[in-house]
């Protein structure tokens, strides 16, 4: 692993960083770039099997596929398929533990998220009488 000081060394040889091309205001995706062609298939291929799984990197597709597109999603989570190797082949006493399909709803912060809610309706000119149930 000393070829690969961090996983992002990696992750850049492998072809799956992510990038954007500016040019002033304007911005383009960016090209696939050159890479270890065959490393980056496969990779593609453990993403599509992960996504169909109800696992942290399965929730993690679901979640870019709504915003950015399933490509995208599909490239994001070999990046994190790739990034948990590099960390597991270079620490030798590393074990994989999956955080879960629960993760993110897990670290939703309530309180933030009602305060927010409160104030659009509010900007809409209603009052609001929150009350918890039983």
């Amino acid at each position: 692993m000393s070829r690969f000081p961090t996983a992002a060394h990696l992750v850049s040889w492998a072809g799956v960083c992510p990038s954007a091309r500016q040019s002033g205001p304007r911005t383009r995706a960016g090209k696939k770039g050159q890479g270890n062609g065959y490393l980056r298939g496969s990779l593609g291929q453990a993403a599509t099997a992960a996504a169909g799984t109800a696992t942290f990197l399965g929730e993690r597709y679901s979640r870019i596929a709504r915003r950015r597109g399933k490509a995208k999603a599909q490239v994001a989570v070999a990046r994190s398929i790739l990034v948990s190797i590099w960390h597991l082949l270079a620490d030798p006493a590393a074990r994989y533990t999956d955080l879960g399909p629960g993760y993110y709803q897990a670290r939703l912060d309530i309180g933030r998220k009602l305060r927010n809610h409160i104030r659009q309706i509010e900007a809409l000119g209603f009052t609001v009488a929150i009350a918890k149930t039983a």
